[in-house]
């Protein structure tokens, strides 16, 4: 299957809902998905505006497809709205949440309210309406949690995995994806350094030395349906994702724009890590190799654990943690090249360069 002009044969004449689906992930579903053979695509969302305004951008861009978009008003934290929005659904990506670092280390509870009760409620609402597949997006901030949004989506990897236990993969499979940081998405530094060299101030990044994982939107939507169609109930999936320095993607970034402005280094924000973990050491015992990406499955053992102390295993895979350090770590050039592919990327340096 070619993913960037198709889709899962399962999914064709079937109805798509993506929580939190007028953020950049879900906009980069619909690129995908929009111009296929799927039946509707379902946004599910709290904003009305963002829902108005990508409801008008689809329906000039794409006249003939548009029908196939609905859009409902909710919040994950409501089960009952969710329940609504639900009805004939067979397919979620469950993206919605609060992923903001500095936002969730200073309002811990209304991470929790989304990221943990809110995917309780999805997940819920799934099995009762015997939704057939739910892929939720976790992140690399979940391994070795050190601030609330990791914390918070540690929590729901953990709600995931208990609530696949619950239900028969045969009538509800859920499972989920933790990946490391989507250029230009909502969360992405990207935007900002580019607001910062068209306004000619200094770039400003908290730690050069800092490494993270990088990869594009595109790649986050390839390992979602990947966990679609490769994943059990129950498993964490995880793409084996190159990494970067802070500082190599400013200068990358520099480069590309033609920047003179200094690099201004501002010191580390509040619950920041030095570097990121996709895959941990603990999840390494039992991890499963598969090419491009690492399957994490579900321990399913239940409660009654003496009979598991007598036939227990012992071998453990030789794996260790995977995280933005012992990666591939990319120089600047390869940086540059990376960030060449994206769209977003490609139209700010032409718009860039014309009013120059």
């Amino acid at each position: 299957m070619n993913l960037y002009n198709d889709i899962p044969e399962q999914m064709k004449g079937k109805t798509l809902m993506i929580t939190g689906g007028t953020g950049s992930f879900g906009a980069t579903v619909l690129n995908r998905f929009l111009m296929t053979d799927i039946g509707e695509i379902r946004i599910f969302s709290r904003d009305e505006k963002k829902q108005d305004d990508m409801r008008h951008e689809y329906q000039a861009k794409y006249p003939e497809y548009a029908d196939k978009l609905q859009f409902y008003i909710g919040d994950v934290r409501d089960i009952q709205s969710v329940r609504n929005a639900m009805h004939g659904v067979d397919y979620i990506f469950h993206a919605a949440a609060l992923k903001q670092v500095p936002s969730c280390e200073f309002f811990p509870i209304e991470a929790v309210k989304t990221n943990v009760l809110g995917t309780e409620n999805v997940l819920t609402a799934a099995i009762e309406e015997g939704v057939k597949t739910i892929v939720c997006l976790s992140t690399d901030k979940a391994a070795y949690p050190v601030n609330a949004m990791g914390t918070s989506k540690a929590m729901m990897e953990k709600v995931i995995v208990a609530k696949s236990r619950t239900v028969s993969p045969e009538k509800t499979k859920i499972c989920c994806t933790r990946y490391g940081n989507v250029l230009c998405s909502r969360g992405s530094v990207v935007p900002l350094w580019i607001e910062q060299i068209k306004s000619g101030k200094p770039i400003t990044i908290t730690e050069p030395e800092m490494t993270r994982f990088i990869m594009s939107l595109e790649e986050a939507v390839d390992l979602v349906i990947f966990a679609f169609e490769n994943g059990e109930s129950g498993d964490i999936m995880v793409q084996k994702a190159p990494a970067c320095t802070i500082g190599v993607l400013a200068q990358a970034v520099k480069e590309l724009f033609e920047s003179e402005d200094e690099i201004k280094v501002i010191g580390i924000r509040h619950g920041e890590k030095m570097y990121e973990t996709l895959l941990t050491n603990e999840e390494c015992s039992n991890a499963i190799d598969m090419g491009n990406f690492y399957r994490v499955p579900c321990d399913k053992r239940g409660l009654n654990y003496d009979k598991y102390f007598k036939e227990g295993n012992i071998e453990r895979n030789k794996l260790t943690e995977f995280n933005s350090n012992n990666t591939e770590l990319l120089n600047v050039e390869q940086v540059k090249e990376k960030l060449l592919t994206l769209q977003y990327i490609r139209d700010e340096i032409a718009a860039w360069k014309e009013n120059r």
